[in-house]
């Protein structure tokens, strides 16, 4: 016995399949809060200039990394005015300085101003702007 006919059975498995997450849209639900942006770290040396090799408890004791901007916030809040002008709509619009840091870029950073995630199975870090020191564009001026 069928409960459901052919084509809503169609849609529902069209739904599920939407829902599930893929590697080009599992970030996608992530929204970042504030002035902060979330980076991915780029693969460190695993050699010096001179040819010796790093142990990698070397490498994580570093205080400045560096990585991938994936995404950022919508930037730094302006306060609205205290006004509260009968004749005036109200608006609850929030406004934004929006950020230097863009995706894409590569972004140079304290660690010591960086929190460290695991999502999906992956390491990221959630830093401010504040604690980037450097930035780097691949854009053609």
């Amino acid at each position: 016995m069928q409960i459901c006919c052919p084509a809503v059975t169609y849609f529902c498995e069209l739904q599920f399949q939407s829902m599930h997450i893929t590697p080009d849209n599992r970030l996608k639900k992530l929204i970042i809060i504030g002035d902060r942006v979330l980076i991915r770290l780029s693969k460190p040396d695993e050699r010096t200039e001179s040819g010796l090799y790093l142990p990698p408890g070397a490498q994580e004791k570093e205080k400045v990394k560096q990585g991938m901007i994936i995404k950022t916030g919508p930037g730094y809040v302006i306060p609205l005015p205290p006004e509260n002008e009968p004749w005036k709509t109200e608006e609850d619009q929030v406004k934004y300085v929006p950020l230097q840091a863009k995706e894409g870029d590569l972004a140079i950073f304290l660690l010591s101003g960086a929190t460290e995630i695991i999502y999906q199975g992956e390491k990221y870090f959630i830093v401010p702007q504040s604690a980037i020191l450097m930035i780097e564009r691949e854009e053609d001026i």
